[in-house]
């Protein structure tokens, strides 16, 4: 069924909730919302929580991935998150944030997460979100942080998620970091085993934009909603994608901006470059969609 979207103020020069939106957050039904890439953003968040009325004894908050970095408080959306017992799929800067904490990779310039790693609930906050899914189906949809392979359905990724869930859960997980880094395999094939089979897991979960006419992955191109480079399809247009048809929700591609279809939701709308922080509520069958503008904490080109 077609969304019907609500953008709201939040930023500087924008009108706050309120106003125009006032009655948004006056259904007292209980809400299922996804919420895309927060990225440290609270304030957003707040501006957000409070347009849609959200009451965590009520209402379910989903997240799609990438709530930590660049944004100017990380381990406060952490701790908000944990307060309003929301779900996480695992985005590609969760997994960052994960590695550096542990020490098997340097921090870039770019990063706002010496904060968080410094708090005294740092452990607390770290675990947290080291349990939390890669892959995870909420009325409906599935949910995933950057996209899926054209040769998985629905149940192929959730059952690859919870592989690398149960790995993450254990007590291996420290030893897998430094192995989830690159690019190869870029193609899926069901007899990969260890680290090979985990890392293209991921890399398809949380860093999936294009693949080729043979479904093999692309890490280069970046593009948004113009034509696709030449020889790529963005993921969800793969010719033959098994999970076609599946109505599945997704973060990540800031510069592919919202899609709203009835079987495809994409939800990073570039909060921390000053875009917007958006929502959708998934509850009943309905689609309702809500965003706050956010102000800039990024620019392009300073990563």
């Amino acid at each position: 069924m077609p969304g019907t979207s609500t953008p709201a103020g939040g930023g500087p020069g924008w009108p706050g909730p309120g106003g125009a939106q006032e009655g948004i957050g006056k259904n007292r039904d209980p809400m299922k919302w996804l919420i895309g890439d927060i990225q440290g953003c609270r304030p957003a968040l707040e501006r957000l929580l409070a347009l849609v009325d959200f009451s965590p004894s009520r209402d379910e908050l989903h997240c799609l991935g990438d709530l930590v970095n660049r944004g100017p408080d990380s381990a406060g959306t952490l701790r908000r998150l944990i307060e309003l017992g929301a779900s996480n799929v695992l985005g590609n800067h969760d997994l960052h944030l994960l590695a550096v904490a542990a020490g098997v990779r340097p921090a870039h310039r770019s990063d706002t997460l010496t904060e968080l790693l410094a708090a005294p609930d740092a452990p607390l906050l770290l675990d947290w979100l080291r349990g939390q899914a890669l892959t995870r189906q909420v009325e409906g949809w599935l949910l995933v942080h950057a996209g899926l392979l054209p040769d998985w359905d629905v149940a192929d990724a959730l059952r690859l998620g919870a592989e690398l869930q149960a790995l993450m859960g254990g007590p291996g997980w420290r030893d897998f970091l430094p192995q989830m880094y690159g690019n190869k395999p870029a193609a899926w094939d069901e007899r990969l085993k260890g680290a090979d089979r985990l890392r293209v897991v991921i890399n398809a979960c949380t860093r999936l934009r294009f693949v080729d006419a043979a479904g093999r992955m692309d890490f280069k191109a970046k593009d948004g909603s113009g034509p696709a480079p030449p020889g790529l399809r963005p993921w969800f247009e793969a010719k033959g994608r098994r999970s076609a048809g599946q109505p599945i929700a997704f973060g990540h591609w800031s510069t592919l901006g919202l899609v709203d279809r009835a079987d495809l939701l994409a939800l990073d709308t570039g909060c921390v470059w000053g875009g917007c922080l958006s929502a959708a509520r998934i509850d009943g069958g309905r689609r309702e969609i809500v965003q706050v503008r956010c102000e800039a904490s990024q620019r392009p080109g300073s990563m």
